[in-house]
């Protein structure tokens, strides 16, 4: 890898995100900027930074067109594609303030986001997006153009839908560069809110900018460098990680083709970089737990050392262990175990991101110990969003990292996380009390995570509002033992309840596969919707959760349990796009299930 960082375009020098992207267009016109599929041609395409340019400045003259004036919103919501970009690009080029929506969100929060905030034009991809958008169409007053990148079923009487190809010039001029200064609004970021309407994050070009320059000073990413996206553009994370930063140091970006092909197009692509929530990282733990279920009693025996020596490897390179006799053996087993798995993930993998929500240690400590490089870091919308990152040679990965460059942070007497510095948000848009309910008059933004700070490294400890406080006064932090028993590869969703109770339960999902092996195991019947709650399979889930929490404080005793099948999804408004929890939907959808473990008692 070289690691030449020459190229690299500061955030004094972009000024904006759109001069981010000219002056990219200017050093490196002709190297490789985007990667996607064709569909039609069934290949993977190539695009140059001048390439991209030359679309841009279509799409600008085609927006110049709408009239609108500097400041005014658009909003887009596609997967991730270099499409994405281009309107991203030639909207900021042009003073427009950007909204991203999410693609799975349902159509009711799509239109009350467009709505809110005043939304002129939206791009979308296609019909199943329209379709949606169709049963909330009395809703979508304000929008002017709505563009299509693929044919959809207009309605009679509707004039503003165009197709991009009917809708852009067949050529373009110069690339604007009326694009405001660096203080100014650049996108409106909505929360997926776990309760209540979504807010709408105010995040300046400055913001984006300096959150992205600072990161590199611990980030590791260098021109030569392809990563391949497929979180959702419309998360922070994702866009200021894997769209802006690889801007500015010149990498090449891949769009993975979905969720359910990425582990093809790892193997295609050979990425160097992968930027990742947790949920990922488990899914690929989990199939890796199943298949040594398996394999030989020697199969898993190899494979634990492989990853204990591994782990005790990179231990020793970070100067928190010492030398071991057993590291004479790494070569034979990277051979037999650790690079086997580190192929399926591209074999060229220097660094892999995780953000978004905590990273179990357990995880954390497979995928380190089989020899790639994680690192973890915390942030949120609000915060632009990096607030800290683990430095590849001061990894702790107990930890969410060291604080960047310009950032203050500091503990409240509650244990909340404070954070200060240009990364902040200007607030939410035509929300003045939410925004002075987490910025104090100081200019602190209040996380609502509890936090510690040792050596300088950050440990998110939980959240202020997400604590279940028990009828005994017993107050109990769900999320870290939600995560340990969604470790065990039958459970997929995992919630504890228990507040004002007097003994934790839980509300579980079950993994389809791994509840078809088990109920055969025990004579049921995997069809049945009743069969979850026999009480001999409810004994194993109980005995497994046991298992899971074992290195837990004493108040962590889960005594009864509801095991469902289907899935908590978006569409059922039981998780927020972000794949956070809606407890109280949840709450409320299974509350007859509740009360009745908590019968007598």
């Amino acid at each position: 890898m070289n690691k030449d960082k020459s190229d690299f375009i500061a955030a004094e020098t972009a000024v904006t995100l759109a001069g981010l992207f000219r002056e990219r267009v200017k050093r490196s016109p002709n190297k490789v900027a985007y990667r996607q599929f064709d569909q039609d041609t069934g290949q993977w395409c190539d695009s140059t930074w001048q390439e991209m340019a030359t679309e841009v400045a279509r799409w600008q003259d085609a927006l110049a067109r709408e009239g609108l004036q500097q400041g005014e919103r658009v909003a887009v919501l596609l997967r991730n594609c270099k499409e994405w970009v281009t309107f991203d690009q030639a909207a900021l080029g042009c003073g427009l303030v950007v909204v991203p929506l999410y693609t799975d969100d349902r159509p009711e929060s799509a239109a009350y986001i467009l709505n809110h905030c005043g939304a002129k034009v939206l791009l979308l991809q296609g019909e199943e997006q329209w379709q949606g958008l169709l049963t909330v169409h009395d809703q979508l007053g304000d929008l002017t153009r709505i563009l299509t990148l693929e044919p959809v079923t207009v309605p009679e009487g509707e004039t503003r839908v165009s197709t991009v190809a009917d809708w852009l010039p067949e050529t373009g001029g110069e690339l604007h560069s009326d694009d405001g200064d660096s203080s100014e609004l650049a996108t409106i970021v909505y929360t997926s809110g776990t309760t209540g309407r979504p807010k709408g994050v105010m995040l300046s070009h400055w913001n984006i900018l300096f959150d992205s320059d600072s990161a590199l000073e611990i980030v590791q990413m260098y021109a030569d460098d392809l990563l391949i996206s497929f979180l959702p553009l419309s998360h922070t994370f994702e866009r200021t990680v894997g769209y802006y930063i690889p801007m500015m140091v010149g990498a090449n970006i891949a769009y993975a083709r979905s969720i359910s092909e990425l582990g093809e197009d790892l193997q295609t692509i050979k990425p160097t970089l992968m930027i990742s929530v947790p949920r990922i990282y488990e899914r690929v733990y989990n199939k890796i737990q199943a298949g040594l279920a398996e394999k030989s009693p020697l199969a898993t025996k190899l494979f634990n050392l492989a990853v204990d020596t591994g782990w005790k490897r990179f231990l020793h390179r970070q100067g928190r262990g010492s030398w071991h006799p057993v590291f004479l053996l790494w070569p034979l087993l990277n051979k037999l175990v650790a690079g086997k798995i580190m192929a399926k993930l591209g074999g060229n993998m220097h660094m892999a991101a995780s953000g978004g929500a905590p990273l179990p240690m357990p995880i954390a400590r497979v995928f380190i110990g089989l020899g790639l490089n994680l690192i973890q870091g915390y942030g949120l919308t609000e915060t632009s969003p990096i607030l800290t990152a683990n430095p590849e040679k001061d990894n702790e990965p107990g930890s969410v990292g060291i604080p960047l460059r310009g950032i203050e942070l500091r503990v409240a007497d509650d244990d909340e996380l404070l954070a200060r510095g240009p990364v902040i948000m200007l607030g939410y848009w035509n929300n003045q009390e939410a925004t002075d309910a987490v910025i104090d008059a100081e200019g602190w933004f209040h996380t609502g995570d509890k936090a510690r700070i040792e050596n300088n490294h950050v440990y998110i400890t939980g959240r202020l509002k997400e604590i279940i406080v028990m009828a005994n006064g017993e107050k109990v932090p769900p999320a870290d033992m939600e995560m340990a028993i969604a470790l065990d590869t039958l459970f997929e969703q995992v919630m504890i309840i228990g507040d004002n109770r007097p003994f934790l339960t839980a509300m579980i999902v079950l993994n389809e596969e791994q509840w078809a092996i088990h109920a055969k195991n025990l004579e049921l019947d995997s069809s049945d919707p009743d069969a979850p709650a026999a009480e001999r399979f409810e004994k194993l889930v109980c005995e497994k959760i046991t298992m899971q929490l074992s290195e837990f404080p004493g108040y962590a005793i889960i005594r009864q349990v509801t095991c469902v099948l289907e899935p908590w999804t978006i569409e059922n408004e039981l998780i927020t796009p972000t794949l956070k929890l809606k407890r109280n939907r949840i709450m409320e959808r299974f509350e007859t299930d509740i009360e009745k473990m908590y019968e007598g008692h």
